[in-house]
């Protein structure tokens, strides 16, 4: 096993670690956030640490400080500089400026959301066209690893092959 573990450039350590699972405590607690996160988005760690004492939640603001970093939660609020672009940054062009849409399938539109679920995620994926508003397109997906994004491309596989409803 050394000698693999070599070959590979990994620590015999590494090879034989079993991460702890999250305890209840925590994943109650990261639920707790996100509720909270969800209806005040502007909340930081002090104000959520004093709603979850309310709620009979013995925290301290540290802990949902690791717990908010470990969702990717950071309140909302006025950042120094964010009308400034940064220089190296492609510019798009806006491709639909003055382009009149009077015909169905000339323009389409996808939107991606996600709503939280007990276990993980629940994507909705939304595409139609901009003059057609009943859509053309409408789907659910569970996010699992890399289903979720070969979904996408055959979603964006089934638009480029989407048939002229017009002639």
């Amino acid at each position: 096993m050394t000698r693999q573990c070599e070959l590979v450039g990994l620590g015999r350590s590494t090879w034989y670690y079993e991460p702890v699972p999250e305890s209840a405590e925590n994943l109650a607690l990261k639920a707790a956030i996100d509720r909270i996160f969800t209806d005040q988005p502007y909340f930081g760690s002090r104000k959520i640490a004093e709603t979850l004492r309310r709620q009979g939640h013995p925290v301290n603001r540290k802990r949902v400080q690791r717990l908010m970093r470990e969702m990717g939660l950071e309140a909302i609020w006025q950042k120094p500089n964010t009308s400034k672009p940064h220089p190296e940054h492609r510019i798009y062009p806006y491709l639909l400026r003055g382009l009149p849409i009077v015909r169905p399938n000339l323009v389409w539109c996808t939107d991606v959301t996600f709503i939280p679920m007990p276990k993980g995620f629940l994507y909705l994926v939304s595409h139609h066209g901009l003059v057609q508003p009943q859509g053309s397109g409408l789907a659910v997906v569970q996010h699992h690893a890399g289903r979720f994004l070969r979904f996408l491309a055959r979603l964006e596989q089934l638009t480029l092959v989407a048939p002229n409803r017009n002639g």
